[in-house]
């Protein structure tokens, strides 16, 4: 086992700088050798912040150092694959942002080289090292829900496209809109709290309906607004709605980055034949159960965690022992696969089984 592993980080935008790189700064078996990013002052910015490392603007100039470990893939979804897949056949382990990728044949491709090269790579759908998950995961596990037969999902804002008219709505840069952006953690989520269920068969409808025309879209404030432009392009989904049949619960899901509701719901719910639990999104959760012929209802009061942190750090144990994670592509890919059946299903406009 390595005592310490010798990183680099591709792309320096939010994700990088919120989270891969302060949980690389603060860990003592790791080391940033390189901040990578298309644009210079990015990466430039990063060494200047964290006073280490060299900054590079091609992550083809360091694919075949052989003192680099890993890496962590912090670009555009339209990169994922690429890059991932270049790095695993280069001799590194990669953790890479999600979703893995654009749609599920990059990501299938992805899984492959992973495991032809028996390089690690884990995907970044933080919530499976989250306190509150975990626990609830634990619950289900020890049965105190008795059967889950049903888990709803709803991920839904009033008026929020990010960006609108850069990367983010533009489908052959992000692969799609809401669901794949914020979806992903919630589908990732319920997939990994039941166990990862085989999906089946999917029915879904994705919308593009308010982010056009660009120039009539009215918000009140806009994530990455600097990637905002009005003769730009919209065409992925800015809401969604779907219904789920897998090897075990059904799991149904209405999401939206915009909708003309001003009534935000980021929850899940999970209905079983002893009790449910509903968790917010990020936060905590309600317990329901009967007990003595009495209706209980529980908050629970544990201590929160940083999940992005200890998802980072959980990879560098993994890179330096050589051994997958609980975000491991295989479980991961789950995920895609579900939506990418969703989008096949709204263009069909019919079920698909997979």
């Amino acid at each position: 086992m390595k005592d310490k592993i010798r990183v680099a980080v591709i792309g320096c935008g939010n994700i990088a700088t919120s989270a891969h790189i302060p949980a690389y700064m603060a860990s003592e078996n790791a080391e940033i050798a390189y901040f990578c990013d298309i644009r210079p002052e990015r990466a430039d910015a990063a060494v200047e912040k964290n006073g280490c490392g060299k900054a590079v603007y091609d992550y083809h100039e360091i694919l075949d150092d052989p003192g680099l470990d890993a890496v962590s893939v912090c670009t555009h979804n339209d990169m994922h694959s690429v890059i991932a897949c270049d790095f695993m056949r280069a001799g590194k382990d990669v953790l890479c942002e999600k979703p893995a990728a654009r749609i599920l044949s990059e990501a299938v491709e992805m899984q492959k080289v992973s495991y032809e090269t028996d390089r690690i790579l884990s995907i970044g759908v933080c919530n499976r090292y989250s306190a509150a998950v975990n626990k609830i995961k634990r619950l289900i596990d020890e049965g105190v829900l008795g059967e889950v037969y049903h888990v709803y999902a709803s991920f839904r804002a009033y008026r929020s496209i990010p960006g609108l008219g850069g990367d983010f709505t533009t489908f052959a840069a992000s692969g799609g809109g809401s669901l794949i952006d914020w979806g992903v953690h919630y589908l990732d989520l319920v997939e990994y709290v039941c166990s990862d269920p085989e999906p089946l068969t999917v029915s879904g409808s994705a919308f593009s309906k308010l982010g056009s025309p660009i120039s009539d879209y009215i918000y009140t404030s806009m994530w990455a607004e600097q990637d905002y432009d009005p003769n730009g392009t919209f065409d992925v989904d800015d809401s969604v709605t779907g219904l789920i049949r897998t090897s075990g619960p059904v799991i149904t899901f209405n999401g939206a980055w915009a909708e003309n509701i001003d009534e935000p719901g980021t929850f899940i719910d999970f209905i079983g034949t002893k009790g449910g639990i509903r968790h917010q999104y990020c936060g905590g959760f309600t317990l329901y159960t009967v007990r003595d012929g009495m209706l209980i209802r529980s908050e629970p009061q544990f201590r929160r965690n940083d999940m992005h942190r200890d998802e980072v750090l959980d990879f560098v144990e993994c890179v330096r022992k050589h051994e997958r994670n609980r975000n491991d592509i295989s479980n991961a890919i789950l995920t895609s696969k579900i939506m990418q059946a969703v989008y096949d299903s709204s263009e069909a406009r019919r079920e698909i089984v997979l």
